[in-house]
């Protein structure tokens, strides 16, 4: 389940500290060394912008990125069901949105047919496993 993190608690990686990287969206994300790394912030520059979540498809499916990966920047609670598939892990929620209001976006999309990045088999293919 995707973790909802209020504006206010959010700490950008701190300089130096090699846990925790903010990649830009412009970045390639398969060309980002990850030893050692816990956490990446994939930044939303605005609602039109969907770069990051290609970004976090990539870590979590192509490089095996196990860590977690925060939403950043103009994050919208109509797109927190999308970010989770995608393999973000963590979202920072926008300046005055009740946690309340954007924890239903998940109740009213219980499931999905097709796969994604976290549970990359179709539906039909895992009932009949």
């Amino acid at each position: 389940m995707l973790k909802l993190i209020a504006a206010q608690d959010h700490q950008p990686p701190a300089d130096g500290d090699a846990r925790a990287v903010a990649l830009p969206n412009d970045a390639d994300a398969l060309a980002l060394p990850l030893d050692g790394v816990d956490r990446v912030d994939l930044h939303f520059p605005n609602f039109t912008d969907g770069r990051a979540f290609s970004q976090a498809f990539l870590l979590r499916r192509r490089r095996g990125f196990t860590g977690e990966i925060r939403a950043t920047g103009d994050v919208l609670i109509d797109q927190l069901v999308q970010m989770q598939r995608t393999g973000f892990s963590s979202a920072v929620l926008r300046e005055g949105v009740d946690a309340a209001d954007a924890q239903r976006q998940f109740e009213r999309f219980p499931g999905f047919y097709q796969g994604d990045a976290v549970n990359p088999q179709p539906q039909f293919a895992a009932k009949a496993a």
